[in-house]
């Protein structure tokens, strides 16, 4: 069990485990007063229920392809406070768009699949936690841009290799990059994920920001601590 301030995250049969992208993402995400957010690929729920946290009135759905992982999540919105704000949708998100092709959100958030036609793990839940499989990018992008409302935004968190394909195809499918942040874990190193930002706006000025994971040796940096304090117990 993983226990953050205000809610706690079991991870029983989930093969992507609590890591410092998904918390990440969660803590970074900005929106202006969404009044619903879907999480693609939720896991144990651990963004959807951080981001429950920040926006205190919002309702969240989130889709979960595994079905251990899906039950774990649903088991875990459950027991948090904010279980009334909190939908589990099992399955693929073709699935659930399929079943709800109405519906669009204010913010759409993902930690998707990373490895992109590499060779494969034997375990299929780490399969489909971690690789995607061709296509999957176009498949999810393009479903992302008919379900954004006008103003909506999609923040996903990325591989800095996998970055680039993703801008490419969200271009081609209207959706226009708003923001980039470039998680470094030194200073002095190259980024190794991107959290990018998409939206409708076809003139926005890009933002570009660098964020530094550690200050020194197994030192959290400053910007780190700050922006895990309403979270992490430690801090």
């Amino acid at each position: 069990m993983f226990r953050f301030k205000q809610f706690n995250v079991d991870q029983t049969g989930c093969a992507m485990k609590i890591n410092t992208d998904g918390v990440l993402l969660g803590a970074m995400v900005t929106a202006n007063n969404p009044q619903n957010i879907l999480d693609i690929g939720t896991g144990t729920g651990v963004i959807a229920m951080m981001l429950a946290q920040r926006f205190t009135s919002t309702n969240i759905d989130a889709v979960e392809i595994d079905e251990q992982a899906a039950s774990t999540a649903n088991a875990n919105f459950q027991n948090s406070p904010f279980q009334s704000r909190l939908t589990l949708y099992p399955g693929s998100f073709e699935h659930f768009f399929d079943q709800h092709p109405q519906i669009k959100y204010d913010l759409i958030v993902s930690n998707p699949p990373f490895y992109i036609n590499s060779l494969q793990s034997p375990t299929i839940k780490i399969n489909l936690a971690k690789h995607a499989a061709e296509g999957f990018f176009e498949k999810l992008i393009a479903s992302i841009v008919n379900r954004l409302t006008e103003h909506g935004l999609c923040w996903l968190i990325l591989p800095v290799d996998t970055s680039e394909l993703i801008k490419g195809i969200a271009k081609q499918h209207g959706l226009h990059l708003q923001k980039i942040i470039n998680v470094h874990s030194f200073q002095k190193d190259n980024p190794h994920r991107e959290i990018v930002v998409f939206g409708r706006n076809a003139e926005a000025s890009v933002q570009i920001d660098q964020f530094n994971i550690y200050e020194d040796v197994n030192i959290y940096s400053a910007a780190y601590r700050q922006l895990l304090k309403p979270y992490f117990l430690a801090f």
